[in-house]
């Protein structure tokens, strides 16, 4: 094994470079820390995701400091469309002080480099295929002072130190499950599945959302499903098409995901371009751990942010947001953490990291484990596509509930309501 070197001592390091790591490594480096960030892979990267950004994503990106213009290849989107019920409704994101009024486009494995290329810029060091495997335990306090690692093509063993380490690894993240924190069962789980398109619609600048997926499965055998189909258009002659779908059917575990995709796009229009002779690229799944599926968020020395912490919307599916805007809290917190003068006085700070996010997210999160239990019933699904999509108001309402797009203070009837409802509900 080889010693550390100085190089591989940090105050902190970072495992994974998507986009929690990328924003809890670029807000700890600006603020003077040094930071080590881990990434298995190397960049340009693929990753599953619906590419596209509502404005919450947009408001991170704009405190990272990245050049979002369109000449930069970022392409900006009015709202959102939605699609259900035999009605279909445009809406315009939100206007507010707290958020932008667009949401933005960008391909993931372009997306992902560009943040962790940021982090760089900060001042954190980020390494390229560096396979992180089982943490360093202190013996004595059962606290994590490092990881074990794998580097490069020829597996170099190395070891990396620091006394607090975010673990950033993602969905099925190795790191937490060493550290003893499984998964709970009692949270939902989505599965997504994409793929693009050559198609005329790649410069519609609405996101669409169809809130109706059929299970075709012979005369009167059809099944609604629960969750939902997207299309982004790319703006690059393709159209990002996929589908989110959640555990609480019952027709979850036994259908073949990428059929029911390949499904949907037959029963659209021609003209669209969605058949398989226009299809850019494979059909790729990946799993959405929702509402805080796995805790606590901090533990003997590691702190949680993004999927692996379950931090995806049970609403609508969104990961992205939450995961640089659980990066920044975690960054802030570790911050504070770091100028206090004893062990004692840092852990204190540390602490605090889980009660921010449940007081951040928490309530909503709740409220949204309601809402996924509730539209896996088809009946309940079925009504609440016809009735409420015909009510610009509750639509204009439920919009702002499914994104999280309100003002926490000096907001509209509307916004006081979702923030009272989110108060009002149990912490996650």
């Amino acid at each position: 094994m080889t010693e550390p070197l100085s190089e591989n001592t940090a105050d902190v390091i970072v495992v994974g470079a998507g986009p929690a790591g990328s924003t809890t490594a670029y807000h700890l480096a600006k603020a003077g820390l040094d930071v080590l960030l881990l990434e298995k892979t190397e960049f340009p990267r693929e990753k599953v995701c619906g590419d596209g950004l509502t404005p919450r994503a947009v408001k991170q990106l704009v405190a990272m400091g990245i050049d979002i213009s369109e000449e930069a290849g970022w392409l900006r989107n009015k709202g959102l469309r939605i699609i259900g019920g035999g009605v279909r409704l445009q809406l315009d994101w939100p206007d507010l002080a707290s958020f932008p009024d667009y949401g933005l486009v960008r391909k993931r494995d372009d997306f992902d480099e560009q943040l962790a290329r940021q982090a760089q810029k900060a001042g954190a060091r980020l390494y390229e295929r560096c396979n992180v495997g089982a943490p360093i335990v202190d013996d004595r306090t059962g606290r994590i002072t490092g990881v074990h690692a794998k580097l490069g093509d020829e597996k170099r063993e190395v070891t990396f130190h620091a006394p607090l380490v975010v673990a950033a690894d993602g969905n099925s993240t190795r790191l937490s499950l060493a550290m003893g924190l499984h998964r709970r069962e009692d949270r939902p789980m989505g599965v997504a599945v994409r793929t693009y398109f050559t198609s005329p619609r790649h410069e519609d600048d609405y996101l669409e959302s169809w809130l109706e997926l059929w299970d075709r499965r012979g005369p009167g055998e059809d099944r609604l499903l629960p969750g939902y189909g997207w299309i982004f258009g790319m703006g690059d002659g393709t159209s990002n098409v996929g589908l989110g779908v959640l555990n609480t059917s019952d027709s979850f575990k036994e259908l073949d995901w990428r059929e029911v995709l390949k499904a949907w796009c037959a029963s659209m229009p021609e003209d669209w371009g969605y058949t398989p002779d226009n299809m850019t690229g494979p059909i790729r799944g990946a799993a959405l751990p929702m509402a805080f599926n796995r805790q606590p968020h901090y533990t003997k020395g590691l702190l949680l942010v993004g999927d692996a912490g379950g931090l995806v919307n049970p609403f609508n599916g969104e990961g992205i947001a939450y995961a640089m805007e659980s990066g920044q809290i975690a960054a802030e917190v570790i911050v504070q953490a770091h100028a206090r003068a004893t062990p004692a006085q840092r852990e204190t700070a540390l602490q605090h990291y889980p009660r921010i996010l449940k007081d951040t997210y928490g309530g909503y999160y709740t409220l949204g484990r309601a809402f996924v239990k509730l539209i896996g019933n088809p009946k309940v699904m079925k009504i609440a596509a016809q009735r409420g999509l015909t009510h610009p108001v509750l639509m204009k309402f439920t919009l702002k509930m499914l994104a999280n797009l309100t003002d926490p203070s000096g907001g509209d009837a509307m916004d006081r309501i979702i923030n009272g409802l989110s108060k009002v509900a149990p912490k996650a």
